[in-house]
């Protein structure tokens, strides 16, 4: 190689050099260098965005719940998109609110039980993750819970004078919550009303005796409701009955004698006996309460000794009909024909030959109504069924709400 080209070969590699070292290419070095690596000064890759933190689930109270308190799932550094809650007693009611932060309970909750709590949750970020909580509600002894026995049975026929009865095994004080979940409902549409005779009964009757063919139905909605005191409702019942013919029988105390109507019309009159000086028969409303083929019937469960002049004991008195806790009755009574249609010989029980008494019994059924009059020792309230003795202002009054 001659001189002169070595010395040009070295005048390109230093102007290259120049341009690179002064910055004076029209391209920068990147496109000018192909295939190196770029500085780590100049790299312009923006950094990774870190994940949403992830959603927290969990109940307002984890454990010893109140019932009544109310169950509350709360979201954490996301919102609830959806959620559902079950317990070993069926899934739980409730909604997510507007905001999504929270579920809350609408249905009641059952002492003593787990409630799990799963759903999906937003996060922060936009993408959705699965959530799950539990909480727990506190035990309950029998003692702080009353059940609700409903009179009449489920699918029974009575009469027209029959009232609903529910009877508490634990009192209830707050007795205004409880009738708010208590109703009564029938068809044709009947109006009517509460009365508590004591804080473990409450009746309701309708403002007039039953249309005959009523069916009704009652709902006793107390599961889980606060009772008083520490007390809740144990469960729910719900009971239908229909009302049949209406009998209705009058007895005159003064004239000896009963008159039967059945739906309206006079069916039978019926010779009678009441109760004599000093076991005076009540005069009032009366509704027939149960009903026995024959019956034991015995003066010391009235208070009367059997050793005494006015003593018995029968162990076999036919088609007898209670109509009073403290023992009156319909009844056959062979043994005082004599007197029916003449004179009150009885202890207080209304009494009849037995061809009569078999005539009532049966066309009879539990409450239809005995009409009492002619004496002057009235029928009361609470013994036996005696609601019609009320007008019904003052038994609308017995009402925890009125």
């Amino acid at each position: 190689m001659s001189a002169s080209v070595s010395r040009r070969r070295r005048l390109v590699v230093a102007v290259i050099a120049l341009a690179t070292a002064t910055g004076l290419a029209a391209c920068d070095a990147a496109d000018t260098l192909t295939g190196s690596e770029p500085d780590d000064s100049s790299s312009s890759s923006a950094p990774s965005t870190p994940a949403a933190p992830k959603v927290k689930l969990a109940a307002a109270q984890k454990t010893g719940l109140a019932i009544d308190q109310g169950l509350v799932f709360t979201a954490e550094q996301g919102t609830l998109r959806k959620l559902k809650v079950s317990s070993p007693d069926g899934p739980l009611e409730g909604q997510v609110g507007a905001d999504g932060l929270s579920w809350t309970a609408t249905g009641r909750l059952e002492p003593g039980t787990t409630y799990t709590a799963t759903g999906l949750a937003e996060r922060g970020d936009g993408s959705t993750q699965k959530v799950r909580a539990t909480a727990a509600t506190q035990e309950l002894t029998l003692d702080q819970q009353t059940y609700p026995s409903v009179a009449p049975l489920q699918g029974e026929t009575v009469g027209v004078g029959m009232p609903v009865i529910i009877t508490f095994d634990v009192a209830v004080t707050d007795k205004a919550a409880f009738e708010k979940h208590m109703s009564v409902k029938s068809t044709p549409a009947q109006p009517g009303a509460w009365h508590w005779l004591s804080d473990q009964e409450v009746h309701w009757r309708p403002r007039t005796y039953w249309q005959a063919g009523t069916d009704v139905t009652v709902d006793v909605d107390v599961n889980s409701v606060p009772a008083g005191g520490g007390v809740y409702g144990q469960e729910s019942r719900q009971v239908g009955f229909t009302v049949g013919d209406a009998v209705i029988s009058k007895v005159n105390a003064q004239t000896h004698q009963m008159q039967t109507f059945i739906n309206g019309a006079l069916a039978k009159t019926t010779p009678i006996t009441t109760g004599k000086a000093g076991f005076t028969t009540r005069s009032g409303v009366k509704v027939i309460m149960e009903k026995f083929r024959s019956r034991r019937m015995n003066s010391e469960t009235i208070g009367i000794a059997n050793d005494s002049a006015e003593g018995y004991d029968l162990d076999d008195v036919e088609y007898a009909m209670r109509v009073t806790y403290s023992g009156e009755f319909l009844h056959a009574a062979p043994w005082s024909v004599g007197s029916q249609g003449q004179a009150n010989v009885s202890h207080g029980c209304t009494g009849m030959s037995t061809a009569d008494a078999k005539w009532l019994y049966d066309r009879s059924k539990r409450g239809d109504v005995v009409e009492y009059t002619g004496t002057d020792r009235p029928m009361t309230l609470t013994n036996g069924y005696g609601d019609w003795n009320a007008t019904f202002p003052d038994w609308k009054a017995g009402s925890a709400l009125s």
